[in-house]
Order: structure tokens, then sequence, then C-alpha cells
């Protein structure tokens, strides 16, 4: 089969799910292709070069996908509701990528610009939301960060240890409010609150801003 920029990413996403970021290699790569280490170089200059291919194309997937539910929303959908919808399409589509979560949070340092995109559509919507200028790049990079975090933890999740009823009953006499709002929720509840929170905090500085306004 010809070697192509696609092939070497593909394979480069493989390799990433089984050693992880700082182990992965052209060599590794090019031993899963079965081609020559040298031969990957005609397509992609180095290591950073396919780092940067990859979180791309993750980032691209998750922004194609964000237009799509953006596009599905009636017409007079509020500023939160295109936050919903950016979020959780991010969070799906991310997951859909073994490693998808680091390679996006490790993204801008490689000038992706499909993650630079998700960041320049996330930030019209916090403007279309009244958010100060000063604050929109904080609360971008927030609501990103969240949703990156948030996948890193379900895709890491060890397997919950057995617990016997009286060590749970130990643990929720020592830890009340921990243990009841952990079995609260769901993942996707708990992701959709978590979401509407920020949510919160940006129309409480959005109201704020407007209000400094009204009195200038």
């Amino acid at each position: 089969m010809k070697l192509t920029r696609d092939r070497i990413i593909d394979a480069g996403m493989a390799t990433f799910a089984e050693v992880g970021y700082q182990a992965l290699s052209m060599r590794q790569v090019a031993e899963r292709l079965d081609v020559h280490a040298g031969s990957l170089y005609y397509h992609v200059r180095n290591k950073n070069a396919l780092l940067q291919l990859m979180a791309d194309r993750v980032a691209r997937r998750a922004y194609d996908a964000g237009t799509a539910a953006l596009d599905r929303l009636p017409g007079d959908a509020d500023w939160r509701a295109r936050i919903e919808a950016q979020m959780t399409t991010l969070r799906e589509s991310i997951k859909r990528h073994p490693g998808g979560a680091t390679l996006l949070a490790e993204s801008p340092k490689v000038l992706s610009v499909g993650a630079l995109s998700l960041m320049e559509r996330l930030l019209r919507t916090l403007a279309d939301a009244g958010m100060p200028e000063q604050q929109r790049i904080i609360g971008a990079d927030t609501l990103l960060s969240h949703v990156t975090g948030f996948v890193l933890q379900e895709q890491s999740e060890p397997d919950a240890p057995a617990v016997d009823a009286g060590e749970l009953a130990d643990l929720g006499a020592r830890f009340p409010l921990t243990v009841a709002g952990a079995a609260r929720y769901d993942q996707e509840d708990k992701f959709m609150r978590s979401v509407r929170l920020l949510c919160a905090g940006i129309a409480n500085l959005s109201a704020e801003n407007s209000g400094q306004c009204t009195r200038e």
C-alpha cells in the first residue's frame, strides 16, 4: 500500500495510544507501517511535525462535530446552548481517540490550526455572551481545559477497588459530603452540570461588565 501522510498519521495515532506522548518515536511508527524510518521523512519532517498533524486531526474533527451541533440548534439559541453544544461535541470527539485529550491539551504548543479554530469560535461565543474582553481568553481556556481534564480522567480511571459494606459505611461516616456527592451523578450528568456551572460564572462576569458599562 502506498505510503501517505494520512497513513502515517493513522499509525502515529495508534502508536501514541500504546506508548504515550513522550515515548512516541518515528521508528515505532515506521515499524507499525512496515517501512524504513527514513521513508517517513518524505511526508512528515520529524516527530514534532507528526504530533502537530495528529493534534490537528483531533481538533479539526472536534471542530467539524461542533459545527454540525451548532447547525442543529434553533435560530434563537442563546450563548449558553452554543457553549454546551461545543463542549459536548468536543468531549465526544476526543473520547473517540485514545490519547485524544492529551493531544488536544498539547495542541496549542504545536500551533494546531484545528485547535486555534476551536478557540476562535469559543471566543466569539463568549463575546456574544457579553464577557469582558480581558477575561475571554481565560474563559475559553478554562472551558477547553475543563473538557480535556474531564476526558483524561475518564480515559485513565482504573477499575474501582472492591469495597465491602463496612468499609463503605466507615468512609461515609468520615467523609459524608464527598461520599454522598460522588454517588449522586453519573458521568454524563456530572459533565453537563460542570459546563453549566462554568457558564454561570461567565454570566456573572458578563452581568458585572454590563453594570459597569451602564454606570459609566
